[in-house]
């Protein structure tokens, strides 16, 4: 098997730590988590100032130009300046939609959406991008499905996230897709960053304030994701919490964008894909092992969650890892 290429489209002045993400994620060898691994390859431009550079002045080689684009698996557009958003590179433009056609996968960091949106791929499809940027975005373009909460949408074969932080969140999210939970969770403990967060943008367009008790909930959360296999129930959370039941889902909320059975729902789903993934056990004792209490729970959730059932995510992910570890041909 051939390495997944992942084609990252830089210009000029694109912010540097949205550029590191994905080079941090698909750029350095992990193929002892999935063999084969991907492979990032730099696409731009040369100007008469030589090519595209950070803002910070660090010079970005880009041994691609945008016409390698669709050639690649995963197409990623970069989050670019104000000037590239106001006025994309016809030659970008012109690549991603030929990479579109060809059925890649096509990804935007941050405000990389403008370049989707200008290319037309986005009309009629759920997008977002950073927050600072949604009144101008949705005016710019009406066709979008705009929507300024999420810190990515996954509508298939386009995927868009928000700014800066986001891109950690969907980057993981596509390793997730592409090779499980368990390897998405690896990546995540060796950058040192939370294998997935909860909620959405909303909680950072402003500060919290500090009647959300945050340390209180980073204590509550941790001590609940320990004990998914139990009963949990969200009175037992607001007494772990000092609150009361209906003050501790008010700011739930405000502190995660969801509820807190919701919440459990979502990791115990999780825990389950993991099992799923590493373990032989069978159905039924994944579900008791993430707090489902039967296989027909179990089976009930998972698929309202992943749209599939647990064999079937089960059969996908030892397949895959199977041919991961069968020999190379040439």
């Amino acid at each position: 098997m051939r390495p997944h290429i992942v084609a990252l489209a830089v210009t000029d002045a694109t912010p540097t730590f949205e550029l590191a993400v994905p080079c941090e994620v698909f750029g350095i060898d992990r193929s002892d988590l999935a063999d084969p691994w991907y492979q990032v390859r730099l696409c731009g431009e040369s100007g008469p100032d030589g090519g595209p550079r950070t803002p910070a002045g660090l010079a970005i080689p880009t041994p691609y130009g945008f016409d390698a684009l669709p050639a690649a698996d995963t197409v990623i557009v970069a989050a670019c300046a104000r000037p590239v958003q106001l006025a994309p590179p016809a030659a970008l433009l012109a690549a991603v939609r030929a990479a579109h056609d060809r059925g890649r996968r096509i990804v935007s960091i941050c405000t990389g959406a403008y370049v989707l949106a200008a290319a037309g791929l986005l009309d009629g499809r759920r997008a977002t991008t950073h927050w600072m940027n949604a009144v101008d975005f949705a005016h710019r373009f009406p066709a979008v499905d705009f929507t300024p909460s999420p810190l990515y949408t996954d509508d298939g074969d386009i995927l868009t996230s928000a700014g800066t932080g986001a891109a950690v969140d969907m980057c993981l999210h596509l390793v997730r897709r592409d090779h499980g939970a368990a390897v998405a969770n690896e990546v995540a403990r060796r950058m040192v960053v939370p294998p997935h967060r909860e909620g959405g943008q909303s909680q950072y367009t402003r500060p919290v304030p500090r009647a959300v008790h945050g340390d209180e909930f980073a204590a509550v959360l941790q001590w609940a994701q320990e004990r998914l296999h139990e009963p949990l129930t969200v009175p037992e959370l607001a007494r772990r919490a000092g609150l009361g039941e209906r003050t501790f889902a008010r700011r739930f909320r405000e502190r995660l964008g969801t509820t807190p059975l919701q919440w459990l729902l979502q990791q115990r789903v999780r825990l389950a894909q993991e099992l799923l993934e590493t373990t032989d056990e069978p159905v039924e004792r994944v579900a008791h092992a993430a707090g489902f209490g039967s296989a027909a729970n179990l089976r009930h959730h998972f698929a309202r969650v992943t749209t599939i059932s647990p064999q079937t995510y089960r059969h996908v992910f030892r397949r895959r890892a199977a041919a991961q570890l069968s020999p190379r041909t040439s």
